[in-house]
């Protein structure tokens, strides 16, 4: 085995040789294959794509601190006096730059990056395949995938620290690299997410799990919407409008037997069939087998229920929303183990949404239901302030009705103010995508973190961003203690 050292203290992945399954995406274990073999049949290709995913089975990612950090900075979930301190400090804003969590976060998204550059790197060495090996649509595929992913990574860091190291290679040395303008990032995700809107296939030709073109449109209108750059954001988004539609039952997001329905266009899998062997060894690698999160047992009110939705996100719903009782569990309510006649702590409310209780008694660390990272009443949410900044508020409106007609509330009315639809924006994304991770960076991109999160310790100025972690600086010669984010 080969290993190239570079500044993230990352390996250069080799990837296991395994069959190329038609059904849904399982991550590989990606070890075992030479790099001298690499790139030479499509199981080889594919196995080397499957290892981009297992990225976002970490537990610097979905497994764990992703949802926790940013429901707990938006203040959506509140902690119950058993949330360990590592968590809490997300409440209090009291996090540094040696918080291992944000260094796992970090690393996991570099990693990913680290293997998509390579498979990127060597597009030559794979259209290079024989067609009667792979073929010329599965090449463009694959290249897609990395190509998503890798921008996937990117929009995930920069979102969260501003400036970074920009990498489009596997480096050769440890030296390191500089941090690069937030501007540079987004140029590079929204090339590589247009590039893959060309490669990638349609959802209805790709496995379950995969990169789609629907994925690389949604998210590059959405690197368009966070950079305020409103027709770029229509024009990506309205590749995409009508192919998708919202389910019926707005539950069905997020049980698992309901998984990839017709409002999913990019979900993080996990499936607890496939093992979970690793997964205390998997803070950033994403090697060998972690296919589940820890989300279900983290939350479940009758398991651990380190974290409970909190009475501001419980207020913000309207009478007759039928999203309150479909995300969250109040006394009374029925689950497997029967009715719920008192909640832990004297709690007035716990999640529903993303928890087995619906046929499960109890939650265990092993949850298989995956996570949405877009889904389509997003993107029409989206969509309505992208409108609505471009001065139409009647379209903006109807599509926000779209997101409301589920919800079984009434249409807004015609001649709504800029300000009046902006403000029904803010509320719609709030209960719509509560405790999706989506709160916190809306709050960011509008300016108003300090207005809701003030009262809480966050520091405008400060808490947009997250601190370089202690481990990058200690070990990367292009960045020292004067380039850390302010504050930190």
């Amino acid at each position: 085995m080969k290993k190239i050292k570079i500044f993230l203290t990352v390996f250069i992945t080799v990837f296991a040789i395994n069959g190329c399954d038609e059904g849904d995406l399982e991550l590989s274990n990606p070890s075992g294959l030479s790099p001298e073999t690499y790139f030479r049949t499509e199981a080889q290709v594919q196995s080397a794509v499957n290892a981009v995913y297992a990225n976002l089975q970490t537990i610097g990612l979905y497994t764990r601190t992703y949802f926790f950090a940013m429901d707990l900075m938006s203040r959506e979930a509140l902690g119950n006096p058993q949330l360990e301190a590592d968590k809490r400090v997300y409440l209090e804003w009291s996090f540094d730059a040696s918080h291992p969590p944000i260094a796992w976060y970090w690393d996991s998204c570099y990693r990913g990056i680290n293997k998509a550059n390579f498979v990127i790197s060597n597009e030559e060495k794979i259209r290079e395949i024989p067609s009667t090996l792979l073929s010329d649509e599965k090449k463009d595929k694959f290249i897609g995938e990395a190509k998503y992913l890798r921008a996937l990574y990117y929009f995930m860091l920069v979102t969260r620290f501003g400036d970074i190291p920009l990498i489009t290679t596997v480096p050769e040395s440890g030296e390191g690299f500089p941090r690069s303008p937030k501007e540079q990032v987004y140029d590079l995700i929204e090339s590589d997410l247009t590039d893959a809107s060309q490669f990638l296939l349609d959802k209805e030709a790709t496995e379950n799990g995969r990169a789609t073109q629907g994925a690389a449109f949604a998210l590059l209108g959405k690197a368009h919407l966070y950079q305020e750059e409103y027709e770029k954001a229509l024009a990506a988004f309205d590749n995409i409008y009508g192919e998708y539609s919202l389910e019926d039952d707005y539950f069905a997001n997020f049980r698992e037997e309901d998984e990839f329905g017709p409002e999913s266009i990019f979900e993080v899998q996990f499936d607890d069939d496939l093992g979970n062997s690793a997964v205390w060894n998997s803070n950033s690698s994403g090697e060998d087998a972690n296919e589940v999160t820890f989300r279900g047992q983290e939350y479940g009110f009758n398991d651990w229920f380190n974290a409970y939705p909190s009475p501001a996100l419980l207020d913000a719903y309207e009478d007759g929303d039928i999203r309150f009782e479909e995300t969250f569990y109040t006394v009374g309510d029925t689950f497997a183990g029967g009715v719920i006649e008192e909640l832990p702590l004297e709690r007035t409310a716990a999640w529903r949404k993303y928890q087995n209780y619906y046929k499960d008694v109890n939650e265990d660390m092993a949850s298989g239901i995956n996570f949405k990272v877009i889904r389509y009443a997003d993107v029409l949410l989206m969509m309505a302030e992208a409108e609505n900044e471009l001065g139409d508020q009647s379209q903006a409106i109807d599509y926000i009705n779209e997101v409301r007609e589920r919800a079984e509330l009434d249409p807004l009315p015609d001649g709504l103010s800029k300000e009046e639809v902006f403000d029904a924006i803010v509320q719609e994304r709030m209960v719509e995508l509560a405790g999706e991770q989506v709160r916190f960076p809306d709050l960011v991109r509008w300016g108003l973190a300090a207005d809701y999160l003030g009262p809480y310790g966050f520091q405008a100025g400060k808490n947009e961003l997250w601190p370089i972690p202690n481990d990058e600086i200690s070990s990367n010669e292009n960045i020292t203690q004067a380039d850390q984010n302010p504050g930190f």
